[in-house]
């Protein structure tokens, strides 16, 4: 493959994962690591580096365009900010530890086919369950950290472990566990994402340093200039996504996500 349509290709994902993260609350990188993979083995690079380069780079991309969606969202006084920081920070802690135990050790192939059928059980509930009524997350009870601390723990964990935001956890954990409407869910879980991302592309850039055979422009395991080409488009693109978000009734968005949630399961499980 010639660089100039590497480039392209890399460019054209970033837009369309702006726009999901923006949309749907989530990170993209179940869209950005088979394209970076497929982009980077076409290049020439072999496959256990071209893996762990796709999930250190895209965790990197992730955390501004999460940033982008969430300051959108904000906006519109949806994303709430004390669940959105517990979460967060328990999940950074998480996505270091799941970063470090994948470079080091984890077999990918097994780790994405449990994530995959995770994820359809997930979306069956979220098809089935009652849409909840918006509670109020200023005044939520004390017993209620008890499930965001291990719930962001454990998303932070999947997060480092796959290379990806957690939005398709974290959106649906929000909703069936603590009832969030899709709207604050959505807000909500682009903030925790810009937690456990930055953890986990710092933890991958560090596990990396000492790996020889990367490609130029490596860092450990981030390439800056494939985080470049994803970058230029995800992060103004997810600005839109959030602005039209708004315009979609919360029913809608909950069968877009679980629409999403399906395609994603089959495509890691198969």
């Amino acid at each position: 493959m010639e660089l100039p349509v590497a480039a392209v290709i890399l460019i054209l994902t970033g837009a369309g994962v702006g726009f999901a993260s923006g949309l749907l609350g989530i990170g993209g990188s179940t869209i950005m690591v088979p394209v970076t993979f497929f982009v980077l083995t076409a290049l020439g690079i072999p496959d256990q580096i071209a893996i762990k380069l796709a999930f250190g780079t895209n965790l990197l991309v992730v955390f501004p365009t999460a940033l982008s969606g969430m300051n959108a969202h904000r906006r519109k006084d949806m994303v709430w900010l004390r669940p959105g920081v517990i979460m967060g920070i328990s999940g950074a802690f998480g996505a270091v530890a799941g970063a470090v135990f994948t470079s080091k050790f984890m077999p990918e192939t097994i780790l994405r086919q449990i994530f995959g059928l995770v994820v359809a059980i997930v979306a069956l509930r979220m098809l089935v369950s009652k849409p909840p009524d918006i509670p109020d997350a200023e005044t939520m009870p004390g017993t209620e950290l008890l499930v965001l601390l291990p719930l962001g723990f454990i998303t932070g964990i999947i997060s480092g472990m796959l290379g990806i935001g957690g939005g398709i956890i974290i959106v649906p954990a929000l909703t069936l566990l603590l009832k969030f409407d899709m709207h604050h869910a959505i807000g909500t879980s682009l903030l925790v994402m810009t937690f456990m991302s930055i953890a986990g592309a710092i933890s991958y850039l560090i596990s990396g340093l000492s790996v020889t055979g990367l490609p130029p422009f490596s860092i450990g395991y981030v390439n800056f200039a494939v985080w470049a080409c994803l970058m230029t488009t995800s992060v103004p693109v997810a600005y839109m996504g959030a602005t039209v978000a708004h315009r979609l009734s919360a029913t809608c968005l909950r069968y877009v996500f679980i629409a999403l949630m399906a395609y994603i399961a089959f495509k890691m499980i198969y």
